[in-house]
C-alpha cells in the first residue's frame, strides 16, 4: 500500500510538474493566447508593442460585472498611450457569455476559450483573473478577483507599464 501512493506521488508530481512552468509570473514572457476573437483568433502576437491587459471571466462571475466598467473606462482613457485590454471568456456555452455581455457591454475586446487551454497556461484559479503584460511579451503584473478598492491599484500599474507619470 505504501509502496502504491509512492509510486502515485512520483506520477502525479511528473505530471503536474511541468505545467507549473507554464504558469504565468511577473518577469517571464506571457503563454501564448488560444482564443477566438469576433474577427478571427486572437494572439499574444498580434499586440507584440502594445501593453496589454489580458482578464479572464465568465458569466457567472460576480466580480466580473464590476470590473467589465472598469476596463471600459481604462481602455478609453489609456487607447491612445498604447494600452489593448483583451477579455477571454471561459464559458462553454456561447449563450451564457452573450447574455452576460448583452447587460455588461465591453468596450475592448473579447475572444473565447471554451476548452479552457488559455487559462490552463496562464494558471488561472480564481475569476476574473487579469494579467498585465508589456510591450515585449513579459508579464508585468498578475491580480485575481475583482473589487472597488482594487481600481486604484490597478490603474497604477497601468500607468506605469505605459510609462506615464504617476
Amino acid at each position: 500500500m505504501q509502496r502504491l501512493a509512492f509510486i502515485r506521488g512520483v506520477v502525479l508530481a511528473l505530471v503536474f510538474t511541468p505545467l507549473a512552468g507554464l504558469c504565468a509570473q511577473p518577469g517571464q514572457p506571457a503563454p501564448e493566447i488560444v482564443a477566438t476573437g469576433a474577427k478571427g483568433p486572437v494572439r499574444l502576437a498580434d499586440y507584440r508593442g502594445k501593453v496589454l491587459y489580458v482578464d479572464f471571466w465568465a458569466s457567472w462571475c460576480v466580480p466580473c460585472r464590476l470590473s467589465f466598467p472598469w476596463m471600459n473606462e481604462m481602455q478609453a482613457k489609456y487607447e491612445a498611450n498604447g494600452l489593448r485590454i483583451v477579455g477571454i471568456n471561459v464559458d462553454r456555452k456561447p449563450a451564457d457569455a452573450a447574455r452576460f455581455l448583452e447587460r455588461t457591454p465591453a468596450k475592448f475586446e473579447i475572444a473565447y476559450d471554451p476548452a479552457g487551454n488559455t487559462p490552463r497556461a496562464y494558471g488561472v484559479k480564481a475569476m476574473p483573473s487579469s494579467f498585465l503584460v508589456g510591450p515585449d511579451g513579459q508579464v508585468i503584473a498578475t491580480h485575481r478577483g475583482f473589487t472597488e478598492e482594487d481600481r486604484p491599484a490597478l490603474e497604477r500599474s497601468i500607468r506605469q507599464a505605459l510609462k506615464l507619470p504617476q
